[in-house]
């Protein structure tokens, strides 16, 4: 039987699944609805598309993972241990690429620049957005694929929530957890480090016009400050959500293949499923489109009970 805490850690990871389905499923329906009525569609929605798929199969993976690793058979789990690894790291570096990709995009909405490079970038980041995302994905393959050639742990996880040697691999332990952090950085490395640099100019451009905009009375409210203030919140929140995540698969891969501290499995679990399903419902609050979409839908529902209601 498992332990009481993780049955609790996996309730809440269950919530947060449903949370980030209706969340990730409604951008992505949002967006390819309005696409189909315009024919067309802006760059920024296009990256919430590939974005909300991306997060909605992430979500399938996080409760496919927590299903076979308590409650299918071990043996059953060896055999289908590297496909399972490749496609989520997949997933999971194509979806930080979209999001790094749409705060770029934003920041060079917002942003004024002089120098020459970040100009060039501004002018054209607009129609390089399709390329960048298929690059995204060609570049999430190549750091993911390599988990297919890789062997599976020596120890996995039965259905009684301990850990046991696998009778049928007899390797090491680096073979499958050091090799698996390897990739899961090197996907992470480039997206996080450009992330942080759009933070920081939108930080050091917020800076700059707030000090161009004091010669103003105090009671003026600029509404560029308000936008630079929104996407520094978002990316914030996108940072701290998604290094929580990567601190998190980190220790969940060590604890599930090293020892057999149920309370830090049980933690680690809650904290990677947060980032898809939190960082969702930040994109809907932060988009007028979606907010408006939502306010609708949710109005749309209150009159449907109230017609049914007797």
């Amino acid at each position: 039987m498992l332990p009481p805490v993780l049955i609790i850690s996996m309730c809440i990871v269950a919530i947060e699944v449903v949370v980030g389905f209706m969340g990730n499923g409604f951008i992505t329906a949002v967006h390819s609805i309005n696409w189909i009525k315009s024919k067309k569609i802006s760059a920024a929605a296009m990256i919430l598309i590939f974005l909300g798929t991306s997060r909605f199969i992430l979500q399938v993976t996080v409760m496919m993972y927590i299903h076979s690793l308590y409650f299918t058979d071990v043996f059953k789990l060896a055999s289908v241990y590297k496909a399972f690894g490749a496609v989520w790291m997949f997933v999971n570096h194509a979806s930080l690429w979209f999001s790094t990709w749409l705060y770029v995009l934003y920041c060079a909405k917002i942003i004024n620049v002089t120098q020459w490079l970040l100009l060039q970038i501004k002018l054209r980041i607009t129609g390089m957005i399709p390329r960048l995302l298929l690059g995204s994905l060609v570049v999430s393959s190549v750091t993911s694929l390599p988990f297919l050639w890789t062997t599976p742990s020596t120890y996995l996880c039965s259905s009684t929530g301990k850990c046991r040697e696998n009778s049928t691999v007899h390797i090491s332990d680096w073979d499958s957890s050091h090799l698996y952090i390897l990739l899961y950085f090197a996907g992470c490395f480039f997206p996080l480090v450009l992330s942080v640099v759009t933070s920081a100019l939108l930080i050091t451009s917020l800076c700059k016009h707030t000090k161009k905009m004091q010669c103003y009375v105090d009671s003026f409210r600029d509404p560029l400050i308000d936008v630079h203030l929104t996407v520094i919140k978002s990316i914030i929140s996108f940072l701290i959500l998604y290094l929580s995540s990567f601190v998190a698969q980190i220790l969940l891969t060590l604890s599930t293949s090293q020892s057999q501290d149920a309370v830090k499995v049980a933690v680690s679990l809650v904290v990677a499923g947060a980032y898809p399903s939190i960082h969702s419902v930040i994109l809907i609050i932060v988009n007028s489109k979606l907010k408006l979409a939502f306010r609708m839908l949710c109005q749309h529902f209150k009159c449907h009970l109230e017609s049914v209601t007797p």
